[in-house]
Order: structure tokens, then C-alpha cells, then sequence
């Protein structure tokens, strides 16, 4: 396998960019005037597209070519690239994973725009502490050790309680600041506690080499053993999967929306290469045995997520749960132990963060300054207000319920059939009907939206590009729904190369 020299820097040149860009903005941001905080706005979503763009632009021979809507491009690492003492690697699923990572949050900034501004966010520390939060994520996502995975996953927790708390005259805001800090905390300790078991049976922090030591005859299966309880229990606090989901509601809540909906998406990407850097990287030899954890974890997180979320009133904590129970769905996928599962548990988790881009983004236009369209009530009658705004709420709710042919039905049905195939069939069942148990609490807003009176007659307002990139983003579900086979083409391929 290719090998750089030591301290090659050439694959890390889009976590450079960005602490690059995030450092720039913390300085000129102390130069700029508050009537002129746009200048550290677009700052940002420049360094973020650098970032992006360099994510795809490997700058090496041993890039490939894909074939995406008949045009041919060079995408990803043929080969995985490895540097700072093998503890950094940059192959196919960090260019994908990073690039998506990147364009979710500046999706993000984009929508919350007019949101933060209103309620005094819109500043430089607002914008340092995502890219810092974002860099977190794409080290996670290119870590190749236990160090680099631990670091990488510190300083983007560290971001994002900093970000909860923003508002510092609401007291929400700093109570979810503080359980988010507290809990987090914990599983950053149980992590820490089964990296250093796993170190201990193993004698090396390289995932690479840890995977070989459990492999060999004679490794110490007890001690492994208790190291991935610790390890998959940490995994499961950071997806929000049950029984460790009790911070997602209330962050989700109390967060100022903006925050609500970066931690909603680019989060989730991380995660997932973060369970495939560590499950499947280092520990597949303990399949066997962390397959039985995650079919506890999915089961209880589609049950419990559905069934409570019928009970909210409250949107943000509804989609709180839908959270919860859409990432038991997506942890179907690791069941397989193969690329097949894993690729559509990718495809699942991209499509989520596409859907949940749209639905949070929905709630952020319909806010204001001094009011919260936090409510199911304030959706009522959106179609009399807005067709087209109701037309992109229907899209995100019928996605998130799976109804065809938006991108979430494709989505469910892979994972359900990754289950199929290692016969699992008794699960697969219990996910569709956990499917039509949420539909009812998605339908409802629909419902509200296009048969009831409208509650709040205030005209929406909104900037050009929001509006743009909203119905881009909306239409992307039914795009994509319709045509799943490049998207999934990617997650196939970005995985095969990568492992």
C-alpha cells in the first residue's frame, strides 16, 4: 500500500485550508465592524468552498476518473495516502466524506443568515467556532489512529458546546449547553476508557495494526471484549442511538435553531466515519460481537424514537426523535459486515442530512426576529402563505417517512434489505412498522400545512440565495429519489477503494 513520507502534507491540504481560513477570520474579524460582519461571512463560506474543492481535487496520479450524469471527472483517492506517522490518510471515503461534510455546513451558514443576524449571532466567534467544530469532523473522518479519532472528535465536541450556548442571555440555551457538556463528557470518557483497553490487548494506537493484532491467533478476547462495549457505547451517545439519546432532544431544543440544525447534519457524517474508521477499520474482526450491540441499538432506537416523537409538539424536539429513530435505520446497514451494508448505510446517512438541510432550513425562513417557528401550529396553512415553501416541507416529511418516490424510501429500502440479507428478517419487519408508526407524526404536519387555517398570516421573507438553495435542496429529494443509482454509485465505490 503507497506510502508518503512522514510529514507529507499534500493529503491534508483541506484540514490545512480550513484552520487556515479559520484562523484569517479570527483575526479580521477583530478589525471589522458590526455593520460590516458580512465581510467574515463570506470569508468563511469561501474557506469552505477551498475546502470542498480541495476535498475532490486529490492532485495526484493515483486519482480515478467516475462517471457521474455522463460526464466524466476525476474523484477520489485510487489509493489510500497515508502521512504524519500513519496516524492521517486521506483514500476515497475522506474526499467523499469531506466534501459533504463541507457543503452541508455551507448550506448551513447560508440559511441561518438572516436568523442569526436577528438575534445578534451574526459575529466572528459564531464563525470560528463552526469551521473549528467542522476541522474536528474532518480529522475524525481522515484519522487513522485511536490519537488522531480522539483529538479529532474533542475538538469538535469542545466547538459544539461552546455553540450551544451562544445565547448566553437564554437560560434553554445554557441549561442544553450544560447537559450536552456533562453527557458528553461521560462517553468521551467511556471512549477514552476502551481505546486504552484496546491499546492495552493490542500494544498499537494505528487502527491499521490494531485490526491485524485482534486478527492473530492468541489476542486476549476478554479484554477486547470489554473495550468495545466502551467504544460502541460511545459511538452510540454521539449518533444519539438508545439508551444514550437523553442530550439529543434537549440540545436540539434549546440550541438556538442555526446551531440546532449544524449539529442535525454535517455531525451525523462524522459520526458515520467515525463507526467506519473504528468498527470497520480496526475492528472487524469483532464483528460478530459488535453486530450484536448495533441490532439492540437499531431496535430500540426505531421504537423508542417513533413512538415518542407522536407525542411532540414542539418541532424541534419532533425531529429530535426522528433523529433518533432514523439513525437506528441507518445502523442497519452495519449488520452485513460488508461493503453492500456499509454503502447503504452511507447512502442512508447522506440522504438524511440532505432531508434534515430542507427541514430545519424551513422552520429557520419561517422565523423572525423575536418569534420561533419552533411550533406545529405555525405550519398550519403554509400552503395558503407559500405553496411552494408547503411544497418543500411536503417533499422533507414524505422523504423522512420513505413514501416514493422521494430519496428516503430508496434509502429505507437498502438498509431493510442489507437486514434481508444476512436473514434478518424479523427486523426488517419491525423496521416497517416502526416506518409506519413515524409516517403518522410526519403526515400530521402535512396536514396542518394544507387543511388547516393559517395561525400566523405574517408574510414570509427571505434572502435570494436562501430561497435558491432551498428549492435546489428540496428538489434534490425528489431528484435523487428518482435517480439513486449515482448517488449510491459513490458510496459503493468510495468504499470498495477505501477498504
Amino acid at each position: 500500500m503507497p506510502m508518503l513520507p512522514a510529514f507529507d502534507f499534500i493529503p491534508a491540504l483541506p484540514e490545512i485550508s480550513l484552520l487556515t481560513a479559520a484562523c484569517a477570520v479570527l483575526v479580521i474579524d477583530l478589525f471589522v465592524p458590526d455593520s460590516r460582519r458580512e465581510i467574515s461571512y463570506w470569508l468563511t463560506q469561501l474557506g469552505l468552498l477551498v475546502t470542498a474543492w480541495l476535498s475532490l481535487y486529490p492532485g495526484h496520479e493515483r486519482a480515478i476518473q467516475l462517471v457521474a450524469f455522463g460526464y466524466r471527472v476525476d474523484l477520489f483517492h485510487a489509493a489510500p495516502m497515508r502521512t504524519f506517522g500513519n496516524m492521517f490518510v486521506a483514500d476515497a471515503l475522506a474526499d467523499f466524506l469531506t466534501f459533504l461534510t463541507c457543503m452541508s455546513v455551507v448550506l448551513t451558514l447560508a440559511y441561518s443568515r438572516t436568523y442569526l443576524t436577528d438575534r445578534g449571532l451574526f459575529r466572528g466567534e459564531t464563525f470560528v467556532l463552526t469551521m473549528f467544530a467542522l476541522l474536528g469532523m474532518l480529522v475524525m473522518i481522515s484519522a487513522n489512529s485511536f490519537l488522531t479519532l480522539y483529538l479529532g472528535l474533542e475538538l469538535q465536541s469542545l466547538s459544539l458546546y461552546a455553540m450551544v450556548a451562544l445565547r448566553r442571555d437564554s437560560s434553554t440555551a445554557v441549561e442544553a449547553s450544560m447537559k450536552y457538556f456533562v453527557l458528553g463528557a461521560l462517553a468521551s470518557g467511556l471512549l477514552l476508557y476502551g481505546m486504552s483497553m484496546l491499546y492495552g490487548a493490542t500494544g498499537s494506537l494505528d487502527l491499521g495494526r490494531v485490526g491485524a493484532a485482534i486478527a492473530a491467533p492468541g489476542a486476549n478476547k476478554i479484554i477486547l471484549i470489554f473495550g468495545l462495549v466502551f467504544v460502541v457505547s460511545a459511538i452510540a451517545f454521539k449518533l444519539g442511538a438508545v439508551p444514550y439519546h437523553m442530550w439529543l432532544p434537549d440540545v436540539y431544543d434549546g440550541a438556538p435553531t442555526a446551531i440546532t440544525l449544524f449539529i442535525g447534519t454535517a455531525t451525523k457524517l462524522a459520526a458515520f466515519a467515525f463507526m467506519m474508521r473504528l468498527l470497520v477499520g480496526s475492528l472487524s474482526s469483532l464483528a460478530f460481537d459488535w453486530q450484536g450491540m448495533l441490532v439492540v441499538l437499531s431496535l430500540l432506537s426505531m421504537i423508542v424514537g417513533n413512538v415518542i416523537a407522536i407525542a411532540q409538539t414542539n418541532v424541534k424536539r419532533m425531529l429530535a426523535y426522528s433523529t433518533i429513530a432514523n439513525m437506528g435505520f441507518m445502523l442497519m446497514g452495519f449488520l452485513t459486515a460488508s461493503v453492500n451494508g456499509y454503502s447503504a448505510a452511507m447512502f442512508y446517512t447522506v440522504t438524511y442530512v440532505l432531508t434534515t438541510l430542507v427541514g430545519f432550513g424551513m422552520v429557520l425562513l419561517l422565523s423572525r426576529r423575536g418569534f420561533e417557528a419552533d411550533q406545529l401550529d405555525d405550519f398550519k396553512g403554509l400552503n395558503q402563505r407559500s405553496p411552494w415553501y408547503a411544497f418543500m416541507m411536503l417533499l422533507t416529511m414524505f422523504s423522512l417517512a420513505g413514501v416514493p418516490p422521494t430519496v428516503g424510501f430508496y434509502a429505507k429500502f437498502s438498509v431493510i434489505e442489507a437486514a434481508v440479507d444476512i436473514g434478518m428478517v424479523w427486523l426488517a419487519v419491525v423496521a416497517v412498522i416502526a416506518s409506519l408508526v413515524g409516517a403518522y407524526y410526519y403526515v400530521r404536519i402535512v396536514k396542518l400545512m394544507y387543511f388547516d387555517d393559517p395561525v400566523d398570516t405574517a408574510p414570509i421573507a427571505a434572502r435570494l440565495d436562501t430561497r435558491v438553495l432551498l428549492s435546489i435542496n428540496g428538489l434534490a429529494l425528489l431528484l435523487v429519489g428518482i435517480f439513486p443509482q449515482q448517488l449510491m454509485g459513490m458510496c459503493v465505490v468510495a468504499l470498495t477503494l477505501s477498504y
